[in-house]
Parts: C-alpha cells; sequence; structure tokens
C-alpha cells in the first residue's frame, strides 16, 4: 500500500476524531455515552495507524499531524498523565523507540564513527612512531603508568567522549556536516590510540581504562551522531514535508534523544568513576564493559519496537 492511498483511507477517522475532540473542548463527558465510545475507539485506531506512519513512512507530512491529534486525544481519553508518569513512560519505552525508529541515521552514524576507529586504529598499530606525533596524542605516554596518570588519561577521555556527545547532537543544524566531522574525528583519535597502545605493549592496560565505560560512551555518541544526522537530513531533503515542519519534526526527537541519553552518560561516568580505577583487570572491564553495551542494545531492540499501545 503507498502511503497517498493510507492516508487517503484513513483520514476520515481522523477528521472524525479531531470533530469529537473538538466538540468535547477538553472535557470528553460532554459528548455523551455513544460519543465517548466513539471517541475511544478513533483514538485507538489513530494511535495503530501512527505507529505504521512512523515504521513505514517517517517522512511523510501527515506524521506531524498524526503526532498531535494522537496526543490530544490521549489526554482526552486518559485525562493528563503526571509528569512523573509522562517522564517514566519516556524512558522506559518512548526514548529507545526514538532511538530505534531511524535505522538509516543510525547506520550511518555507527559506520561515521566505528570505521576510522578500525582504520586508524591499524595505523597505530602498524607506524606508532608516525601516529604519535598525531594531534592529542600526547596522553598515550600516559599508558601503563600507575595511580594518577592512568585515572587522569582515563577522565580525560570520558570527558572528550561527553562533549563529543553533545556537540554531535548540535551539529545537525549544519545540515549533518559538524556532526559527520565530529564523528570521524573523534574516531580516528580512540583508533590511533588504541593502535599506538598495542604497538607498544600497553594495549592491556588501555583495554581496562577504556572499555568499561567506552562501550557504553560510544554507543551513546552514535545515537547522538544519529539524531544529528537526522536533523541535517531534515535540512537537506525534507521529503515530501515542507523544510520546517521537518525541521521541527526531527528537532522534536533530536531533543528527545538528548534527553534520553544523558542518564547513560552519567552511568558511564560512575563507571569510570568506581570501575575502571578499582583495578578489577582485564576480565572485569571486558565483562562490565561489553555487558552494559549488551544492555543498551538489547533495550533498544525489545523497548523500541514500534508498537500501538495506550498511555498509562
Amino acid at each position: 500500500m503507498t502511503v497517498d492511498r493510507f492516508v487517503a483511507e484513513r483520514s476520515g477517522e481522523w477528521d472524525e476524531l479531531g470533530q469529537l475532540l473538538d466538540a468535547a473542548r477538553g472535557h470528553p463527558e460532554r459528548l455523551g455515552p455513544a460519543r465517548l465510545r466513539r471517541l475511544g475507539g478513533l483514538y485507538r485506531a489513530a494511535a495503530a495507524d501512527l505507529a505504521t506512519v512512523r515504521r513505514r513512512w517517517p517522512a511523510e507530512p501527515e506524521l506531524a499531524r498524526l503526532e498531535a491529534l494522537v496526543g490530544r486525544a490521549r489526554l482526552a481519553v486518559y485525562g493528563r498523565a503526571s509528569r512523573r508518569g509522562s517522564l517514566r513512560s519516556f524512558l522506559l519505552r518512548g526514548y529507545w523507540r526514538r532511538v530505534r525508529e531511524r535505522p538509516g541515521p543510525l547506520w550511518a552514524s555507527a559506520a561515521l564513527l566505528l570505521g576510522p576507529i578500525v582504520v586508524a586504529g591499524a595505523w597505530g598499530a602498524s607506524d606508532p612512531g608516525l601516529a604519535a606525533l598525531a594531534p592529542g596524542m600526547a596522553t598515550s605516554a600516559d599508558l601503563g603508568l600507575p595511580g594518577d596518570a592512568s585515572a587522569a588519561m582515563s577522565a580525560q577521555i570520558l570527558t572528550n567522549n561527553i562533549q563529543v556527545t553533545f556537540l554531535a547532537f548540535a551539529g545537525g543544524i549544519t545540515a549533518g556536516v559538524v556532526t559527520a566531522l565530529i564523528l570521524v574525528m573523534n574516531g580516528v583519535l580512540i583508533g590511533v590510540l588504541g593502535g599506538v597502545a598495542v604497538a607498544v605493549g600497553n594495549g592491556r592496560v588501555f583495554t581496562e581504562l577504556v572499555v568499561p565505560h567506552g562501550v557504553l560512551e560510544l554507543s551513546c555518541i552514535v545515537v547522538a551522531g544519529a539524531a544529528g544526522l537526522r536533523v541535517g537530513l531534515a535540512l537537506i531533503d525534507p521529503g515530501r514535508r515542507r523544510r520546517a515542519d521537518a525541521l521541527v519534526t526531527e528537532g522534536r526527537a533530536a531533543a528527545e534523544l538528548a534527553l534520553g541519553t544523558a542518564p547513560w552518560l552519567v552511568l558511564a561516568g560512575l563507571v569510570e568513576g568506581f570501575v575502571t580505577g578499582a583495578g578489577g583487570g582485564l576480565a572485569v572491564a571486558l565483562v562490565v564493559g561489553f555487558g552494559l553495551g549488551a544492555l543498551y542494545w538489547v533495550l533498544v531492540l525489545r523497548q523500541g519496537a514500534l508498537r500501538a499501545e495506550p498511555a498509562p
């Protein structure tokens, strides 16, 4: 089915739902029993339609209209949810749907970050003398040092990745150019640093310093990059939407991604503070790092599965 046919078939019920909401004026009891039951049925159907449009036609201009309509109907049917309940629902379901709903920018962001890590890592391992001269590589000398030096390097990597995460979000307004550059440059930095560490015999120390919090941080950077690329794509190719509407839709999605990613960056910081410096060894570093990364992406796959569901 094409999007035009879908909209043509379903828009009649959407219009009827809007008319009932206008008649209710915020008080559904004014509609009477029959129209109130009709309101509930139309809301459930519209919520299912919204899930379909988000999944199959995310660039469709009707998406913003349908989101607003379903939001109005949700308030009418279920009443105004508390801020606490809304935030809980967002963190448990809404955020993960946002991460998953646009796989194209997500894969592109991952490629822009992880590709340079692999290539630069191979270069750093094969020619550490030259790679160590690259900007930002002075900290590689700290690898393998006990005490404050190693802790300082780990903290520097954490701070850098947090900055990169939020710059990647904001870079979308440059049509995604800054976002892409940030992802590539950060991938090169991490890759060269890791490659040099392996070449000089400090690969184990580098792994113990970076992996516990780094896998989760890289996941957050990928999501941040995807958010920035979504805004950039809205500027470059809004599709069937007006450019202003596309920017509003994707800008709101990017803001929600930033809000939902922030607690995971805090968690990575806590791991950096309490696990990285604890000296638990390589096994602990690998279990914690890849365990947190796996948890994050399992939540994306499970909680992010698009489905129509009523609000609490």
